[in-house]
């Protein structure tokens, strides 16, 4: 009898042998950059904010006047810019994963209500979603953050507003379609809920698109987050976050640039990664380019 662990274990080989170089590279870095994060404690050990002013602007090691233990060098205060962009890059990914999801739960309630209910429902949601789309979301996501302030749960909130109408698409097209079909006819028949359909019949059958998404709202949201920090309405100093080490390291451009290399370097690399992996997800779960 096959074991569940050992169906994963096939599906992950599976998954690992179909993979092109590039997606295999890109699954690697963003693993390492995951674990990364999340054993900043222990990769480093610097406070991200520990301040020493006799270390200040020291460079990488490798430089001239590199100071021992600051591999990457420090910044404008002597903090260890290591520790900083771990600790960044953690907290980059937290909002990313934090707004993604509530965009998530939001776009995915709207796109099934408007599926689901049709008529006049289906036409405000539609008009909403179009707003939205309309709308360039980096003015509306400034005004809110200039009004309601720069705190955690605000710049969650505003991350999580960032994409759900794509969600809210691309659910409203998949259960319409699915709305159509002999099974949910079926269900309607022998009496069920709009409510069970949706949950029971519906659900099911758009995980695959809700996933690739997902992966690739991530990128645009991790993107946002740094665009909002460089210009100072993200999450306020001393914490640390890479599109805000980027905003404060461009004044040393021309006399530390290593300020700014390493967080917008991770930047890169987790957008590449995420990128690279959503289009392989969308590239698996459509079954034409499959075939193909």
């Amino acid at each position: 009898m096959t074991t569940v662990p050992t169906v994963a274990s096939n599906w992950v080989q599976d998954l690992w042998s179909e993979a092109h170089l590039v997606q295999k590279l890109a699954l690697a870095l963003g693993l390492a950059l995951a674990v990364a994060a999340a054993l900043a404690p222990a990769i480093t050990p610097f406070e991200p904010n520990a301040q020493s002013l006799i270390s200040r602007l020291s460079p990488p090691l490798g430089f001239d006047g590199a100071r021992a233990g600051h591999l990457l060098g420090t910044d404008e205060l002597g903090r260890d810019l290591l520790a900083r962009s771990l600790y960044g890059l953690r907290l980059t990914l937290t909002l990313a994963v934090l707004g993604a999801s509530l965009g998530l739960v939001i776009g995915g309630i709207m796109g099934v209500l408007a599926g689901v209910a049709g008529g006049r429902t289906d036409a405000m949601i539609t008009a909403a979603v179009d707003t939205q789309i309309a709308v360039p979301f980096t003015l509306v996501a400034l005004f809110m953050l200039s009004v309601f302030g720069t705190s955690m749960t605000v710049m969650v909130l505003v991350l999580g507003f960032a994409g759900w109408e794509q969600y809210a698409r691309i659910l409203r097209g998949e259960v319409k379609r699915l709305m159509q079909l002999p099974f949910i006819e079926a269900a309607r028949a022998a009496g069920a809920s709009p409510w069970r359909i949706a949950r029971v019949h519906v659900l099911p059958n758009v995980v695959s698109p809700v996933v690739v998404q997902f992966t690739l709202s991530l990128s645009n949201i991790i993107l946002l987050e740094s665009t909002l920090s460089f210009l100072g309405l993200g999450v306020q100093p001393p914490t640390a976050t890479l599109g805000a080490m980027v905003g404060v390291g461009r004044d040393y451009m021309p006399t530390a640039p290593w300020i700014v290399l390493a967080p917008a370097l991770l930047i890169l690399a987790v957008t590449f990664s995420v990128q690279i992996l959503g289009d392989w997800l969308r590239d698996r779960a459509d079954v034409r380019l499959r075939v193909r």
